[in-house]
């Protein structure tokens, strides 16, 4: 197909969206209970990685970046992900805290969109979680000084199984570098597509009352 053929076709590639609407009167005060449903409903349907989020970060020229983390845990607190502490979008976070987190659920016809602010997780909420992951993760946290240059992939296997060979016995050590955040959210957006392009759109806002909720055209 020539580039002119396949721009062709993406500019005319469309269908219905037809699984269902979100009305007002059937949300909960409180966004997190329907982010629980909705996320619990993309486990049950057995979507690929239910749990990964677009993580944006800007840096400090204002330049935005992009990335898909997983997320680990969230309640009425916050959504949590952990992350190589000197990492691209730590470095970005410790210069502007604000951060937008983005669940695309295409299959179920759905988005949510996430808004606020991080704050490092404790030391023994990162060890608590550092310790129940598969070993061979923990050692690959301890290989990868995330975002920095290498010349070649056998750096890191050869790394690995250099470290796998020091841990073979005992428990891993927390690295220094390896941690975690908590995104404290202010605004959560919840998108359901709707037959003719007439999506359903409802945006949670924090005010001092609780949430402010209000339907947005699509």
């Amino acid at each position: 197909m020539s580039d002119s053929e396949t721009l062709h076709t993406i500019a005319h590639l469309r269908r219905e969206y037809t699984r269902g609407g979100l009305r007002r009167k059937d949300l909960p005060d409180d966004p997190i209970a329907l982010f629980e449903q909705w996320l619990s409903q993309a486990c049950e349907a057995k979507l690929p990685d239910p749990t990964a989020m677009t993580v944006a970060t800007v840096d400090e020229e204002g330049q935005p970046w992009q990335r898909i983390v997983l997320l680990k845990h969230f309640d009425a607190q916050g959504m949590v992900f952990y992350t190589n502490l000197g990492s691209r979008k730590a470095l970005q976070l410790a210069h502007n805290p604000r951060i937008s987190l983005h669940f695309p659920w295409h299959f179920l016809e759905r988005q949510v969109l996430v808004l606020g602010e991080v704050e490092k997780l404790s030391p023994l909420e990162v060890l608590k979680y550092f310790h129940s992951r598969p070993r061979d993760s923990q050692i690959g946290a301890w290989v990868s000084k995330q975002s920095s240059r290498i010349s070649a992939r056998g750096i890191l296997e050869g790394k690995f199984l250099e470290l796998k060979q020091k841990f073979q016995q005992g428990e891993i050590p927390l690295p220094s570098f390896w941690g975690g955040y908590r995104v404290k959210f202010h605004t959560v957006e919840f998108w359901q597509g709707g037959e003719h392009r007439l999506h359903d759109r409802f945006l949670y806002q924090r005010d001092h009352d609780g949430w402010k909720i209000d339907r947005l055209a699509p």
